[in-house]
């Protein structure tokens, strides 16, 4: 079970600019207007266009860039108790997904540089500790990015782990490509389950639909995602490690806001202040 990781703040990396405007045309996209908000229908998340805008959503906040594809090599400890950050949603040592990363490539290519940490990542699992760790795996971690074999097992762990049980979920609520999306997100952030201290996405949907009925059940789209939402607020500022909501508040919650059930383009949005677009053909 994965624990809570928290987002990076406003640009920590060296190789980030303090501000990022990206400008992105995704030609397999269409603006085809708002939804209705009593349930949209049109394609999910797992299509491939759309796929690819919540890959750079997430990239964004995670990444302060679009770019997410550049992020296989990445990895830092950024000081929020969890051991090494990496990779293209930021898998973690002390949680768990760092090593189901590094099995899978151990599985795919026996022998690479990466399989004799295993027992290292076992052993800091649950800590912040880089015992058995450090330069060498960091050096090793990056080295490796440019295997295809690493980068689709962090491609498998991030679907299996996080996309795939969001999106099914999300459609399960009869949400649109955007109630997917904020679910995912939610998922990357802070997890499946609650652990000390976190509250996890399953905490957040419950509370949500305390509050407003899902479109699966007769409710307004717009009505339950803003439920949602004030949920993952909440629970952003009962964790220690943070206090920014820009995450939600300038940019999921303008695209509710705006009707874009289906994540139609041109997207437009604000996280940790930096401001970033995607326009469609």
């Amino acid at each position: 079970m994965k624990l809570v990781r928290r987002s990076r703040p406003a640009p920590a990396r060296s190789l980030v600019p303090a501000l990022v405007t990206a400008l992105v045309v995704l030609s397999g996209c269409s603006a085809s207007g708002a939804g209705s908000g009593k349930g949209s229908a049109g394609p999910g998340l797992d299509d491939p266009a759309k796929k690819e805008i919540a890959m750079r959503l997430v990239s964004s906040a995670e990444n302060a860039t679009l770019d997410w594809r550049a992020q296989y090599a990445y990895i830092q400890d950024i000081g929020d108790g969890r051991g090494y950050t990496a990779g293209i949603i930021g898998f973690c040592s002390g949680t768990g997904d760092m090593l189901r990363v590094v099995e899978r490539y151990a599985a795919a290519r026996p022998g690479n540089p990466l399989e004799r940490f295993l027992p290292a990542l076992r052993a800091v699992e649950g800590s912040d500790a880089h015992d058995g760790l450090g330069r060498p795996f960091t050096d090793a971690w990056a080295k490796a990015a440019a295997d295809a074999a690493f980068r689709s097992a962090q491609d498998a762990e991030r679907d299996h782990s996080y996309f795939d049980p969001a999106v099914r979920q999300a459609k399960d609520d009869g949400l649109g490509a955007l109630g997917q999306f904020i679910y995912y997100d939610a998922y990357v952030m802070h997890g499946a389950a609650d652990s000390k201290g976190t509250v996890g996405f399953r905490t957040m949907r419950r509370e949500a639909l305390a509050a407003a009925e899902p479109p699966s059940r007769g409710g307004d789209e717009t009505t339950y995602l803003n439920a949602f939402l004030d949920a993952r607020v909440t629970a952003i500022r009962k964790e220690p490690s943070h206090s920014d909501t820009s995450r939600i508040e300038t940019a999921q919650r303008v695209f509710v806001r705006e009707g874009r059930f289906q994540l139609e383009t041109p997207l437009r949005w604000k996280v940790y202040g930096d401001s970033y677009r995607i326009d469609g053909p």
